[in-house]
């Protein structure tokens, strides 16, 4: 650091330059002043330089470090010089840390973005003697969401639908090379092979934000996709979603706070109502489900716990078409007579404004709320529409029949992020559970395939045949619509004949199925154990936090 100084010190008393211009050409052959930078920069065309990186030049013979020269100039320049201070450059090496390219001789690291139905599918079969995995998620489990409704009332506990990633590829936990990072990914550099990432920390660090660098061989992009609110004021703010667990739990928070609060005194009979009014948007199958546990809730618990109030509590679901487009007719007809029986007010509408204790819709009607739940499909995230690549009808990334993102090497998407470009000819999968979790059987088998041919390592597995494409084939779609009824709609499309069933047989089946996919031993034992105890003791009521 002193040796830096007097250097710079030196110089400047000097005032003189080089010596001559052939000189000066030999010492300063190319621009090799920096600015710092805390992040890689995005090129046009979509490379990243990484930037922070202090770039070593041996044609200046000094010894000191932190000392960058610049092109020289007839005229001397008061920045020809610059002083970066140790403590600076180490404190970019600490940012910008992370796991270099795998060496000759080293099995290939595939990196997994992501730990919804397609990753964790594609993770629990990948052969981990052939490859290192690295996954990297702001999540560190598998949510099962066909059941994360049913949480949300106390049927079944949190951690019933949630499912380790460590437990679904225990590599993750034992492999030395192997690892889970709790991050975000900001930006891939697929020319250097390498994604950047910052920490989940919520102020867990003393400096934030983290941030790292992870090299592959083989990438994986399952990063899921973002509620849709379709740019309506005020849904971020003041609505809950259903796709987290997190979700889930802020849900039933509101929803008991709710109804204790109402029972205080001096809470007038339209606050009361208003508390109590639970609005559920969007008319899909989570959005019915939704419906259907919350009026379970509110027959066999509410009226029998909160006796004061239990005439106030009431829910309406608000869908701009049909409820459950994708089931057959009868089935929707069965639906809504069932949830209007339970108490459950439907309105065809679609929403405006969306204010902290009230919706506007576009005819203009209010409808105040105490508990508003936001389903109406997905979109892609932030993340995705930020990333150069190509892009299916839809917003997603575009993918060939193989999930492999074309115009760029050892790229692969899948999920509810991914999408078939147009000239495939194919048409973009809804975003399923059942879609995701097949590409990520297929993709595993891919790559367990490239793998055994030596194709696991980066630029390697031009030459190999992948065989046959992935091809879709829907299972059908099954809904429970609460008080022990339920749909199961076996066809393989909406204009396809097949066989369609509703109410209590439908019921156990749909139990049944959903039991049987729950991915641990451990995992359907807890949801058995609570389905169990809901039945004979009813759903707990605490508020916890």
């Amino acid at each position: 650091m002193a040796l830096a100084r007097i250097a710079r010190s030196n110089l400047r008393r000097s005032g003189v330059a080089f010596g001559s211009n052939a000189y000066q050409k030999d010492m300063f052959n190319e621009r090799s002043h920096t600015t710092k930078c805390p992040l890689p920069s995005s090129h046009v065309d979509g490379s990243f330089s990484y930037i922070s990186k202090i770039k070593e030049h041996n044609s200046m013979n000094f010894s000191m470090r932190g000392i960058s020269g610049t092109p020289y100039y007839w005229t001397p320049s008061s920045n020809t010089q610059r002083v970066v201070e140790e403590s600076e450059l180490e404190d970019d090496r600490q940012r910008y840390a992370g796991l270099e390219a795998t060496k000759p001789g080293e099995k290939p690291r595939v990196v997994v973005l992501g730990t919804g139905w397609a990753a964790c599918r594609f993770l629990k079969g990948l052969d981990t003697r052939i490859y290192d995995v690295v996954c990297i998620s702001p999540r560190n489990h598998m949510v099962f969401t066909p059941l994360l409704a049913s949480t949300c009332v106390g049927t079944l506990e949190f951690r019933s639908v949630a499912e380790p990633i460590g437990s679904i590829q225990d590599a993750l936990s034992k492999d030395p090379n192997s690892h889970f990072f709790l991050a975000s990914c900001t930006n891939i550099d697929t020319n250097k092979h390498e994604v950047y990432c910052e920490t989940v920390t919520n102020g867990g660090l003393s400096r934030e934000p983290y941030q790292f660098k992870v090299a592959y061989d083989k990438l994986v992009i399952a990063s899921g996709a973002e509620p849709s609110t379709f740019g309506i004021k005020g849904v971020k703010e003041h609505a809950f979603f259903l796709r987290e667990v997190n979700h889930a739990q802020e849900i039933r928070k509101r929803l008991l706070l709710n109804l204790m609060l109402s029972e205080n005194p001096g809470i007038s009979e339209e606050e009361k109502k208003r508390l109590l009014h639970c609005v559920v948007i969007g008319g899909g199958p989570t959005g019915v489900e939704f419906s259907g546990e919350l009026s379970d809730f509110i027959t066999k618990d509410v009226r029998e716990r909160y006796t004061h109030v239990k005439d106030y509590i009431h829910v309406t679901l608000i869908e701009a078409n049909e409820i459950l487009s994708s089931f057959d007719v009868s089935l929707r007809q069965y639906a809504m007579k069932h949830l209007t029986k339970s108490g459950v007010r439907f309105v065809r509408g679609v929403v405006k404004e969306v204010h902290p204790q009230k919706i506007v819709l576009s005819d203009g009607t209010e409808v105040p709320y105490g508990l508003l739940v936001w389903s109406t499909g997905v979109g892609p995230s932030e993340f995705v529409k930020k990333l150069n690549l190509p892009v299916s009808p839809g917003g997603r990334i575009g993918v060939d029949g193989w999930m492999r993102v074309p115009s760029v090497e050892d790229v692969f998407a899948l999920g509810d992020c991914a999408g078939f470009l147009e000239q495939t000819g194919r048409p973009v999968l809804p975003a399923l559970a059942q879609v995701a979790e097949r590409q990520g059987k297929f993709l595993v088998e891919l790559f367990n395939k490239i793998g055994k041919q030596d194709g696991g390592k980066a630029l390697s597995a031009n030459g190999i045949q992948f065989g046959n494409p992935f091809v879709y084939k829907h299972l059908g779609s099954m809904a429970s619509v609460g008080a022990y009824k339920a749909l199961v709609d076996l066809r393989q499309s909406k204009d396809a004949k097949g066989l369609s069933l509703a109410g209590f047989v439908s019921w156990l089946v749909w139990r049944s199925a959903y039991l049987t996919r729950v991915l641990s031993w451990r995992n359907r034992f807890y949801v058995a154990v609570n389905w169990g105890t809901t039945f004979v003791f009813g759903r707990d009521n605490s508020r916890i936090g």
